[in-house]
């Protein structure tokens, strides 16, 4: 078994120091010494044979079960490491062939139906608000920041978002807003309070991110303007001049997304703007990572371009901008992972070891696959005719300063990222 270790551990790391500590105690170095340090131990016979087998499962599998431990480093120095390694290394074509087949099955069988999208959402995002408030700032943003420059704090890149999403749609006073995936209501109360918006429907299958976005919209006066319903995107009726979902696009399902983009053209006022923010591969399409389907997001797709424009094309929308923020996400899920690990004390009392390694498995795994630009983040702004939208990109900026002109200045100490033991984010 050692020497499968060693081949197979000699092909992927290439650079920095790793050490396997196999399950005989044998101790075998890999790497040409540089960088990252860090060791990992198997546990058992059995686990060296799992990962080697079905090394994108059972990594995960067996960090969660303890019967692959760090002992030096984390399991975030560890993934990137064979990571960066596995993106130089030429992947086998028949592991190519394997993956083709494995998305095929995906459009074949990936059933989102409305019942299954929710039990889908609930999965991951009806964990308890007490989760979320252990790493994310304290607007309950849980998708890719905009950071202006790389030191920029967690609080401030997440309002810079919001402010170029709010820049891309092209908010005018008095437009109605659709938002699909509205999760804790932050973005759509921004579009109200400070771009102007008249009416904004912020739509969730989330039972619990909707109590605290009703809630939010009472505190901050607004729901008169701002209302959020428990509602699938296939159900809704109506115009609107501007459609926003972030972070959604991801739950659609690759079988659903023709449904998606017809949905959005129906819904969309003939000079409306939408912006569809999702996370996506810059590669030819590929299957999402296994692990990641299996405990995170059951149901979830990672589309790549060519998995979305024939969706766009057959809907009648046109592609009027796209932008790739891959490395804004790694310094998100960076922040997300720092504050999750500073408070994982509490992670751990309000649910158990076995999840709290599962938690750090799937936010170090996700800021590698950014770190090695294995997956990014896509903008895709729509509309049902080009003139909708300005000439040139300038208006972007433009209406940026404008926005950031309004934003008041919160003097306050959680304006930082959430320090340690710190109590729960406010909502």
């Amino acid at each position: 078994m050692d020497a499968l270790i060693s081949a197979a551990f000699s092909a992927l790391v290439k650079v920095g120091r790793l050490e396997v500590i196999t399950a005989k105690g044998s101790r075998l170095l890999f790497g040409d010494g540089s960088g990252i340090h860090t060791t990992v131990r198997f546990r058992d016979a059995g686990a060296e044979r799992a990962l080697l087998l079905n090394p994108e499962l059972k990594t995960g599998e067996l960090f969660t079960d303890g019967r692959l431990t760090v002992e030096q480093g984390t399991v975030y120095d560890f993934l990137l490491m064979a990571m960066q390694g596995a993106r130089e290394a030429s992947e086998p074509w028949v592991l190519r062939l394997a993956d083709e087949a494995r998305v095929a099955a995906t459009r074949v069988f990936a059933r989102n139906d409305p019942r299954r999208a929710a039990r889908n959402v609930a999965h991951h995002y009806d964990l308890g608000d007490d989760l979320y408030a252990l790493f994310l700032d304290p607007d309950w943003q849980y998708s890719c920041a905009y950071f202006e420059h790389p030191d920029q704090s967690l609080v401030d890149a997440q309002l810079a978002k919001k402010r170029h999403v709010a820049a891309k749609l092209l908010i005018e006073p008095g437009n109605s807003v659709l938002d699909i995936g509205s999760g804790w209501g932050g973005l759509a109360l921004h579009l109200a309070e400070l771009c102007g918006a008249d009416r904004v429907l912020g739509v969730t299958l989330s039972t619990e991110q909707i109590e605290r976005a009703r809630r939010r919209a009472i505190e901050h006066g607004l729901a008169e303007r701002v209302t959020f319903q428990l509602q699938d995107y296939r159900q809704l009726a109506g115009r609107f001049d501007r459609i926003v979902s972030v972070g959604m696009f991801e739950h659609v399902g690759l079988a659903f997304y023709g449904e998606f983009f017809r949905a959005v053209r129906r819904l969309l006022a003939d000079d409306g703007v939408a912006l569809i923010h999702t996370i996506a591969s810059p590669d030819t399409p590929g299957p999402t990572n296994p692990w990641i389907r299996k405990y995170i997001f059951p149901g979830g797709h990672i589309p790549s371009l060519s998995d979305i424009a024939p969706h766009l094309e057959k809907a009648g929308l046109v592609l009027t901008d796209l932008e790739t923020l891959g490395p804004h996400y790694a310094l998100t899920l960076q922040a997300w992972r720092r504050n999750f690990m500073s408070r994982r004390d509490e992670a751990k009392r309000m649910f158990d070891e076995r999840f709290c390694r599962m938690w750090e498995f799937y936010l170090s795994l996700s800021e590698a696959a950014f770190r090695t630009d294995d997956i990014t983040v896509f903008q895709l702004q729509l509309a049902r005719r080009r003139g909708a939208v300005p000439l040139t990109r300038s208006y972007m900026e433009e209406r940026e300063r404008l926005l950031r002109g309004r934003e008041p200045h919160v003097q306050n100490p959680r304006e930082a990222d959430p320090a340690p033991g710190s109590d729960p984010l406010p909502g």
